[in-house]
């Protein structure tokens, strides 16, 4: 199966959709139409008048010299409109900033996609050895890295177990090292201590911390991480790392509740179960 089969009757939305999605991940670099081609699956004639439509209505753009595919303008106004109520990334760069600079490593935000994390944006730190295995746009099933079981532990029970439910056939072929029970132990261990770990599961010298960010609602908003070698990353370091996670997602969540219209925040405040909403 390609990443493009979609059901009869909405193939081309589906197709063009899914074109758009690919461009847009690679942006920065711009993709070929060849590139474009092998990632669908599609003939270059389809894969050609799906693109010609995405220009025409300004969501994808060609460059003149170097005849690569990016976002275009209309993809842009498009995401401006959507940055206020879904604008993690903005609304963690100074979180992330001070995290890196503090830590010295790799400092990330991460979000949920359906039944998977994908990184929104990675901030480097100084230390001149590096983890690099999570960069921004890689995807990976809900329970696979510190972030990702993060967000999964914060979920409730039953959405957990739907996401296991689809995301098992994938870890046992992309993740055979992963067997059965280490997420549900990743789950407990990050429930009971506040933040989850990733002792070098996925590459062995790839550690990280990362703990979830709510929504003012107490809603998964996403999640902060630091990634680090090994040696970096051992116990007595961790709780270290750990008080400075805490610190800055609390800031996070801050930063979320002021970036709400106030009709929204007193909704919220309204239905708070702790008494102090009227509730």
């Amino acid at each position: 199966m390609t990443v493009m089969d979609p059901p009869s009757g909405t193939q081309s939305i589906d197709r063009a959709i899914g074109l758009l999605s690919l461009v847009g991940r690679h942006s920065d670099r711009g993709l070929s139409l060849g590139d474009l081609v092998t990632a669908t699956g599609l003939n270059k004639t389809t894969v050609r008048r799906l693109l010609l439509a995405l220009i025409n209505a300004g969501m994808v753009s060609q460059g003149d010299e170097d005849r690569l595919y990016r976002l275009g303008i209309e993809a842009y106004v498009l995401g401006t409109f959507a940055a206020p109520r879904f604008g993690l990334v903005e609304t963690a760069m100074e979180s992330l900033g001070r995290l890196a600079r503090k830590t010295g490593d790799a400092c990330l935000v991460s979000a949920r996609r359906n039944t998977n994390a994908i990184c929104l944006h990675r901030e480097e730190g100084t230390y001149p050895i590096r983890s690099h295995v999570l960069q921004k746009g890689v995807e990976h099933p809900l329970g696979i890295g510190a972030g990702s079981l993060a967000m999964l532990a914060a979920l409730p029970d039953h959405e957990v177990e739907a996401a296991m439910a689809e995301n098992w056939p994938v870890i046992r072929r992309d993740f055979p090292q992963v067997k059965a029970g280490m997420i549900e132990a990743g789950i407990a261990a990050t429930r009971q201590k506040g933040y989850a770990v990733n002792p070098g599961l996925i590459y062995p010298n790839a550690w990280a911390i990362a703990m979830a960010v709510t929504n003012p609602d107490g809603s998964l908003a996403g999640a902060l991480s630091i990634a680090a070698i090994d040696t970096r990353m051992q116990a007595d370091r961790q709780a270290d790392l750990a008080v400075l996670l805490r610190q800055e997602t609390a800031a996070v969540r801050l930063r979320l509740e002021r970036s709400r219209p106030a009709a929204e925040r007193a909704v919220t405040a309204r239905n708070r179960p702790d008494g102090r909403g009227g509730r």
